[in-house]
């Protein structure tokens, strides 16, 4: 790796801050875009149907009884078979709806080894006839073109008893990753090490150098070490990756090899779903990688299989969930992407509801807790306003509280972030000495105000620094659209929907609401879990696709880190304790609320910090959940059945 000691000074230039990434703004590209006209209808498209479940509510409780202790069915998990048996379509159901998309001239093609989906070839005039709709074509405000339903599709009585929804006939795709990098930041400089020598030298592999963070800091911070002295490395563990992007998978060995870390050879293996994505710059292909490096890195001698799908329709996303589950090889799966729920709303859509996705999605989650796989998601890394990331934000829009899908259903683990202890001052207004050192004391909740107020402090620019920062950080708060789950039922600190939350777009001639979400609603709170994710005691990767050379980039953070973080843990845990996980929840959540914290619980409390609205305090918040992980304390935990 260079030189790890400097002291690395971002670009001090303004412009640098106002090059943070972010999505085109939707309301004014997508829900109130140019309508170009009906689209080719002779055109191609793939289509999956989502069959509904069935015995839901049993399937809730089966879950449940996987990851309670004590209890007859505890860490009996399910084949693929057995719950498609149980829970899946009916052949008979299944032959219904194939029969139905034949009379339509549709070409039913692949049934999920699930029996929860089936994948389907035809013509757009051959969609829009058997679900009574018009896909037309639009173009953004900045010029994107897409394609989608004009009109609600409606399904067929013939098949309502059985198909639950459509994806794939749009292709306004807002799904994003959840990475960040602190060039955004160009007015900052870090300063020194966050570690003492005696604690980096515990794992060969780390370098105590904020920004350019490994793996082994990872295992110093949240104490794994512990796990690799007993022998636990991920051996015989699969990790699954969900990914809309591709990578190259020697970027992960070069990773790997540059920190100094052995691996097992031939890891890793990259499934294509629907037909893949390829490698193009700057679309993701640092996501990919990163989730590679991080949970691989974690697990050494984990298998990793990454499922790769494009990110063309509302149905890739789908596809690569229910190929990875239904696959029942991974034993635990993590994703960096997502996009507000509030994006599934018909009135982000032209009036048409795409809330589907997210019930689809939900439908595959549950399959994987009854099977005994462990999910992970980016919690977000646009604080407590997720539509900011997505260009929806000050001065044209108001900015209410919003929440990331998929990380916001209950049956997936929402991965959060901190900030790790560190100094820095800025040379944007001192020269290249710098100013007065700020320290950041304690791990806290990771919100970019922090810098904020410190460049406040010192430049009084007209409207502040917010205007360029605002609203960097952890994702958090509180669905509107998912009912509080039953393990968040008795935990101190959950919160409700906040009122006066629209979406206003004051760009027009006079303000116009595009939605009001509802107060005082009984939601899912999150993250659930939390690790370190501010770019600023970030990260480095390899990424040749967007970095020719070597590869090597540092100052990346993220939830993006976290989720395969979590991701690779769970890989040791399940060699140290012989079998799956299963769904972390409901069990984190009870050793919680039965232990609290200590110096033997199997979680550090965050009492700092914010993300721009929920603040670190004693125990559960919507900023870090329940706090940071104690991973050997966790693993102990896990082996006495409690």
């Amino acid at each position: 790796m260079r030189n790890l000691m400097h002291r690395r000074v971002l670009a001090s230039s303004l412009a640098l801050l106002l090059a943070c990434p972010a999505v085109p703004a939707l309301a004014a590209t997508s829900a109130a875009a140019n309508d170009l006209g009906k689209s080719n209808t002779s055109q191609t498209v793939s289509v999956t149907l989502v069959l509904k479940l069935h015995n839901q509510a049993d399937l809730e409780n089966y879950i449940r009884r996987t990851v309670t202790p004590g209890d007859p069915l505890y860490h009996q998990f399910l084949t693929t078979e057995q719950f498609s048996a149980s829970y899946g379509a009916t052949a008979d159901e299944i032959s219904r709806v194939q029969s139905f998309l034949r009379q339509n001239g549709i070409t039913p093609g692949n049934v999920y080894a699930n029996h929860l989906a089936i994948q389907a070839t035809g013509t757009l005039a051959q969609f829009n006839a058997a679900f009574q709709t018009s896909v037309r074509d639009y173009q953004s405000a900045d010029g994107r073109n897409f394609h989608r339903p004009s009109t609600q599709p409606v399904i067929p009585s013939v098949i309502a008893d059985t198909l639950l929804s459509t994806a794939g006939l749009s292709t306004d795709v807002k799904l994003h990753p959840n990475i960040a990098r602190a060039d955004r930041l160009g007015a900052l400089k870090v300063q020194g090490k966050a570690l003492a020598a005696t604690n980096v030298k515990a794992n060969g592999t780390a370098t105590g150098i904020p920004e350019e963070y490994t793996v082994g800091d990872v295992a110093n911070f949240y104490n794994i070490n512990p796990l690799y002295q007993a022998g636990i490395n991920g051996k015989g563990s699969t990790i699954g990756i969900v990914t809309l992007a591709g990578f190259k998978p020697s970027d992960a060995y070069a990773y790997w090899s540059m920190i100094g870390l052995p691996v097992k050879a031939n890891r890793i293996t990259v499934i294509s779903v629907d037909g893949g994505d390829g490698l193009v710059q700057n679309v993701g292909d640092d996501e990919t990688s990163l989730d590679v490096e991080q949970s691989g890195g974690l697990a050494p001698q984990a298998n990793i299989r990454v499922y790769e799908a494009p990110n063309l329709t509302n149905g890739n996303f789908i596809d690569a969930f229910y190929a990875a589950v239904s696959d029942n090889i991974a034993d635990s799966i993590s994703t960096s992407w997502g996009e507000a729920e509030e994006d599934y709303y018909p009135q982000m859509n032209g009036g048409v509801d795409e809330t589907g996705v997210m019930n689809a999605l939900h439908q595959i989650f549950l399959e994987a807790a009854a099977q005994g796989i462990s999910l992970f998601a980016a919690a977000g890394d646009s604080g407590a306003y997720e539509l900011v990331r997505e260009g929806l934000g000050a001065p044209d829009y108001s900015t209410p509280l919003t929440v990331l899908s998929p990380s916001n259903d209950a049956y997936m683990t929402a991965a959060g972030g901190t900030t790790l202890p560190y100094s820095f001052n800025t040379t944007y207004f001192f020269g290249s000495g710098g100013g007065p050192i700020k320290s950041i004391t304690h791990e806290q909740v990771w919100g970019w105000d922090y810098i904020v107020n410190y460049l406040d402090a010192y430049d009084p620019t007209p409207g502040g620094w917010k205007q360029y920062i605002f609203s960097g950080g952890g994702g958090g708060g509180v669905s509107v659209y998912w009912k509080e789950p039953f393990y968040q039922l008795l935990t101190s600190g959950i919160r409700r929907s906040e009122p006066h939350q629209s979406l206003i777009y004051y760009g027009g001639a006079k303000p116009q609401t595009i939605f009001t979400l509802p107060a005082n609603f009984q939601g899912r709170n999150m993250p659930d879990i939390s690790l370190n994710a501010d770019p600023e005691t970030g990260y480095s990767l390899v990424d040749s696709v967007d970095f020719p050379g070597n590869g090597v980039a540092d100052g990346y953070g993220g939830t993006s880190f976290v989720a395969p973080q979590l991701n690779g843990i769970t890989a040791l845990l399940r060699q140290s304790n012989g079998h799956r996980i299963g769904l972390w929840n409901p069990q984190i959540y009870f050793l919680q609320s039965a232990f609290g914290y200590g110096p033997y619980s199997s979680f550090n409390d965050i009492r700092y910090g914010d993300n721009w609205y929920y603040y670190g305090v004693l125990g559960y918040e919507p900023g870090a959940g329940i706090g940071t992980l104690n991973v050997s304390n966790f693993n102990l935990f896990l082996h006495s059945g409690l």
